[in-house]
């Protein structure tokens, strides 16, 4: 199974696709590990990649889609992905379906994790993050058992200096913007699954599994 995982920033992509990585064995493909991973290995495309990041500047989809089909042939992908940050609009879905398509892939589904933008704003502004292992906390809903402190590894927590109100609206803004055509062409080829993403991270994980399941038995 292949699916993208669509979602603002602040929906819980990322728990949501560790959830489906242990439920359903689907490999999670972030592109921005992606990157990391290319560059601290020294790969070719790492090399092309690192060219533009340097500069400021977006890695092309030609690049970032064979790092991706590069990333599937690995064997935890053997019972499929999911794609988390990629891809980011409709361009990229287009040329990421042209190229599965030649290796006889598709993605099989689209979910879309919706959530409300006044839950977004509470759930991006009170967020804080590891700096050792980048898990994620949050004051009210998932707050670490010692204030500052990470419970896994015991690193120091940080907010991002992005994650104030005015910075995250503007980021909402373009999300939106970037992302609602690209859920209108998933779901005119029938690939969309709306989630609703609002509740305990656990509850929206299992909405997503019993969808993904109750879709794959349809097959």
């Amino acid at each position: 199974m292949y699916v993208v995982l669509l979602g603002a920033p602040g929906a819980g992509k990322g728990t949501q696709a560790d959830i489906l990585n242990k439920k359903l064995k689907l490999a999670h493909i972030a592109s921005g590990d992606l990157f990391r991973q290319a560059l601290s290995q020294g790969t070719e495309l790492g090399l092309q990649a690192k060219a533009y990041m340097e500069k400021g500047q977006l890695v092309p989809n030609d690049i970032t889609i064979k790092m991706v089909l590069e990333r599937i042939k690995a064997p935890d992908c053997k019972d499929g992905i999911i794609l988390d940050g990629f891809p980011r609009n409709v361009e990229q879905a287009k040329a990421l379906d042209e190229a599965l398509k030649k290796q006889n892939k598709a993605i099989d589904k689209a979910v879309y994790i919706k959530v409300a933008e006044g839950e977004l704003l509470i759930r991006l502004t009170g967020r804080w993050i590891c700096r050792s292992c980048q898990a994620p906390y949050h004051e009210v809903n998932s707050p670490p058992k010692v204030a500052g402190k990470c419970d896994k590894c015991g690193g120091e927590l940080y907010q991002r200096a992005d994650d104030n109100t005015q910075t995250i609206k503007k980021r909402l803004e373009v999300f939106f913007a970037e992302t609602a055509p690209l859920i209108d062409y998933y779901n005119k080829s029938g690939k969309l699954l709306e989630v609703k993403g609002e509740g305990s991270m656990e509850e929206i994980g299992q909405r997503i599994v019993s969808a993904l399941k109750t879709q794959t038995s349809q097959r």
